[in-house]
């Protein structure tokens, strides 16, 4: 019943190994704080991005994971077929990288995305 107590987060799922400097995530989660949703950040021990991102979404009580591989960023929502996920997208400047944290929640809060440059 732990999970019951923890806080409802997106989950940003990390393989331990691959984690990226926190000053490159930071517009992602800037862009998630702005809509007010928690992230958290958890070690997803799986190698193919599009399934970290699925295992962070189903480990995530709000539904949805995000993963991340240099400049490619997956989100993903657990009702969604593992292979299909909603955004597969590589991202070089921090504004796009910021909108699409800000799309992983308002995915969780059921309003329109806005559109990545």
């Amino acid at each position: 019943m732990a999970d019951s107590l923890e806080r409802p987060t997106i989950v940003i799922g990390v393989n331990g190994e691959d984690s990226a400097p926190q000053t490159q995530l930071q517009p992602l989660l800037n862009g998630i704080e702005e809509e007010q949703i928690p992230s958290s950040v958890q070690d997803i021990a799986v190698r193919d991005i599009v399934a970290r991102a699925y295992q962070a979404a189903l480990s995530s009580r709000l539904s949805v994971g995000i993963a991340y591989e240099d400049h490619r960023y997956v989100i993903h929502y657990k009702n969604l077929p593992e292979h299909e996920p909603l955004f597969d997208v590589t991202i070089d400047d921090a504004a796009t990288l910021r909108m699409l944290g800000a799309n992983a929640a308002r995915l969780v809060k059921g309003i329109p995305f806005k559109k990545l440059s």
